[in-house]
């Protein structure tokens, strides 16, 4: 466990204090991700280290770090490298892409290179079918790539230097991504400042300018309120609506609270309230109730039934007198064989054999052939 400073260890304390202290072991996931940025990946040490600061046990840390692949259970390179192989890249070259740099850097399917700088993956669908073929480092995407340019990227990559991802910031190591995923801000000067949409993403919003598409009502000008102006405005709203609404002429007495006038002439239909059910649906819900059902013993509570149910001493006696009708069957032959339809048709199959010589068919009692 000495692997974990205390630095890591106030860090996991600041992590769980995000949750209720009820909630705790939801900290798990961003708790893996933090002594995966120590290790550079998820290791023993790692797993106890969250099970000891979460009060869980090892195998139920295990079972969620086994479970997402973000979290690498062997030591990981400073890049992974992921080149989607799926359907619509693989069409449009995903897996030469991928061959190419399995020969160049001399490695396979979540392998690191010599190096310790590259772990190469085949990767399902990323998630960028637009923008195909599309390879991932550290999760930040490198688009429409071929395998001289995944070349460039990797080697880049293995000289020391940091190509700018197609899309999104700047790129950081897997440990340095890890330190992020778990809720902590980037210090690298610039790291969040780069980047920017791809064109397949802009499209449908250019389309929609060109055209003058646009949600009915919407403004694009009215600001984006802050949580506490929105909260006075629906405390507004709220004490607006509590105000008694003064009774019209002719509709109200003195005294008496004002009614709103009916609407005539209405063609809407009327609506049953919620509780108005069927009996069917009653029955239905009686025999196989959801959360939602009545409790039958609950206070006040009444659900209807098909019949009267019987009393406890009078349901003892049915399941008495339904047990002495039936006896259990013994252990000489199954319950409910006729021994005499048996052994007659065994009878007929041996007479039947006699005469007619071995396997001939008989016919049983029954018409099915033996």
């Amino acid at each position: 466990m000495s692997v974990f400073t205390d630095a890591t260890r106030e860090r996991a304390r600041e992590i769980i204090a995000r949750y209720p202290a009820d909630r705790s072991r939801s900290a798990l996931l961003p708790l893996l991700h933090l002594v995966q940025s120590e290790e550079g990946y998820v290791s023993p040490a790692g797993v106890e280290f969250c099970a000891e600061v979460l009060g869980l046990n090892k195998a139920q840390v295990g079972a969620v770090a086994t479970f997402y692949t973000m979290y690498k259970r062997r030591p990981t390179g400073d890049y992974l490298v992921s080149v989607c192989t799926n359907t619509m890249c693989n069409v449009l070259g995903g897996q030469e892409v991928y061959d190419t740099l399995a020969e160049h850097l001399g490695v396979g399917h979540d392998e690191t290179t010599a190096d310790g700088k590259i772990t190469l993956e085949h990767a399902e669908c990323l998630a960028a079918c637009d923008y195909g073929p599309v390879m991932t480092v550290n999760y930040d995407f490198f688009d429409g790539v071929d395998p001289q340019t995944a070349l460039g990227v990797v080697d880049e990559l293995r000289a020391g230097g940091r190509p700018m991802p197609t899309r999104g910031a700047r790129l950081c190591t897997l440990r340095e991504m890890a330190v992020q995923l778990a809720g902590f801000a980037d210090e690298r000067e610039g790291a969040v400042a780069d980047g920017g949409p791809g064109e397949p993403t802009l499209r449908g919003l250019r389309l929609a300018e060109q055209h003058g598409i646009s949600v009915p009502g919407f403004d694009p000008n009215t600001p984006i309120r802050s949580k506490a102006e929105a909260d006075r405005a629906a405390a507004e709203a709220k004490a607006e609506a509590a105000k008694p609404v003064p009774a019209p002429a002719g509709n109200a007495g003195v005294g008496e609270p004002a009614r709103p006038e009916r609407a005539t002439g209405s063609t809407a239909p009327d609506v049953k309230a919620p509780d108005d059910k069927s009996p069917e649906i009653r029955a239905a819900e009686t025999r196989q109730p959801d959360a939602s059902t009545a409790v039958p013993d609950a206070p006040g509570t009444t659900v209807p039934v098909d019949t009267t149910p019987p009393a406890p001493r009078d349901a003892r006696e049915a399941e008495a007198a339904g047990v002495a009708a039936n006896a259990p069957a013994g252990d000489g032959k199954p319950a409910g064989d006729e021994a005499g339809a048996q052994q007659r048709n065994l009878s007929e199959a041996e007479a039947g054999a006699g005469a007619n010589g071995a396997g001939s068919a008989v016919a049983s009692e029954t018409g099915v052939q033996k």
